[in-house]
């Protein structure tokens, strides 16, 4: 397929999350090394595409390294303390001149317009102020803190007039006391803080690494809060990457829906993220009240209740329990409360390197949600672990529900030979097929 057949065809697939992002609300930390960072410039066009499809964003700057390097140039020392930076009087004006630089460039970055770049045009309005209001950190253990702070709240008020009227807004690591006080505050505690009392949609963090990674170098690409956790106590992570990932956790038990871990190293990590079904980071999502999960021989009662009204219908095929006894290593089932409410099965056919999916179904009571969606991508993800290519499906009722999804009409001689041969021609099925 050629490059323009690629565009043409991504751009489609993106549509369905452009219209979901519309309208939302974003809070995007950017820490100081992503300024320095070759894909800047890259970070900046896509901050301008997500204003242009109507998604309101709240950025919050960091810098660390800036800071750092004023610091070393006057030979001051730099100390941190539980992943705070000492702020001492004599460092906090060069602490301020850094920030202000890099609000400079980040505005300045913002506010180009030439022509034959993706900021043609643009012609972003973009707003900074007191809207984060500080206090000390003070003496913890014996250490003084000096001028580090921690957020006491966020004038989300003014920050929502801003939106409303189409600014994006510029949140510094600054923080301002009501005695007339300036804070030097984490950036990630901005951020977080930001997402939560904002109620944002999503809390988007960029950092150096790609994301979260199993034991075994794979990246993983959504995690639940709990799980987060568990790494979090668990595994010896880098000082920052600890911290965006301790943020993310923080704003999701907050009640922020969704938080994403993305590196700045990357051109178009934040599109692909945002835009695709893959993702380019890892997603952190609140844990659920339902499980996801491969199905064992105490689910086949609550799998036959399930399934026995839509094979009275003759909208499944029906199955005994004993052959769901044997077939049950088959089966992915969502369970809420200890109940089972959805399942589905993949019978794969390996020399062929397709998989078939059978036996959708969702209990009428949980039905009008993403569990359907949710049982799907299961099944893909099985399928592709096995190295399947194609999935394919036979149905009587849900054509429609399958074409929404990526699958399109095919026909009984695209089958593995296998399947061709116990095809029902009584039930005369319609044939779907999508490619993983």
């Amino acid at each position: 397929m050629s490059d323009e057949l690629n565009y043409v065809e991504w751009f489609r697939h993106s549509s369905p999350y452009i219209n979901a992002h519309r309208g939302k609300t974003f809070v995007i930390l950017i820490p100081g090394e992503a300024l320095e960072s070759p894909m800047f410039s890259g970070i900046i066009h896509d901050l301008a595409l997500l204003d242009s499809l109507g998604i309101r964003l709240v950025l919050v700057q960091g810098a660390r390294p800036q800071i750092d390097r004023v610091l070393n140039s006057r030979q001051l020392n730099r100390q941190f303390e539980g992943g705070y930076r000492v702020t001492p009087h004599d460092q906090l004006l060069d602490i301020i001149q850094a920030s202000a630089a890099v609000r400079v460039q980040l505005e300045a970055q913002l506010s180009m317009g030439l022509a034959n770049t993706p900021m043609a045009n643009a012609r972003l309005k973009v707003c900074s102020g007191n809207f984060v209001i500080a206090r000390p950190l003070g003496v913890v253990d014996g250490i003084d803190y000096g001028f580090s702070g921690e957020v006491r709240r966020i004038d989300s008020e003014a920050i929502f007039r801003l939106l409303k009227d189409d600014n994006m807004v510029l949140l510094p690591h600054l923080g301002f006391s009501p005695t007339g006080e300036v804070f030097n505050l984490k950036a990630e505690d901005v951020a977080t803080q930001a997402a939560i009392q904002l109620k944002a949609d999503k809390l988007i963090i960029y950092s150096e690494e790609d994301g979260v990674f199993n034991t075994d170098g794979t990246m993983v690409s959504e995690l639940l809060a709990r799980d987060a956790e568990t790494i979090l106590h668990s595994r010896n992570l880098s000082s920052t990457a600890h911290t965006a990932l301790e943020a993310c956790v923080k704003s999701i038990r907050a009640n922020v829906p969704r938080a994403h871990l993305i590196s700045f190293n990357h051109n178009g990590g934040l599109l692909r993220e945002l835009f695709t079904r893959e993702g380019a980071g890892t997603m952190i999502d609140e844990d659920s009240y339902e499980q996801l999960r491969s199905a064992n021989i105490d689910d086949v009662g609550g799998m036959m209740a399930l399934l026995a009204p839509l094979e009275e219908k003759g909208a499944l095929v029906r199955r005994s329990r004993e052959l769901l006894e044997n077939e049950i290593n088959r089966f992915i089932v969502i369970e809420r409360d200890g109940a089972i409410v959805a399942c589905a099965a993949l019978y794969p056919f390996e020399e062929e390197l397709s998989g078939e999916l059978a036996c959708l179904a969702v209990s009428p009571n949980y039905r009008g949600s993403n569990r359907g969606e949710l049982l799907l991508k299961g099944i893909e993800s099985e399928a592709k672990k096995l190295g399947l290519k194609t999935l394919f499906l036979l149905t009587t009722r849900t054509a429609h529900w399958f074409i929404e999804h990526g699958f399109k009409e095919t026909r009984i001689d695209d089958l593995p030979t296998q399947k061709q041969a116990l095809y029902n021609y009584q039930r005369n099925s319609k044939i779907f097929a999508k490619t993983l």
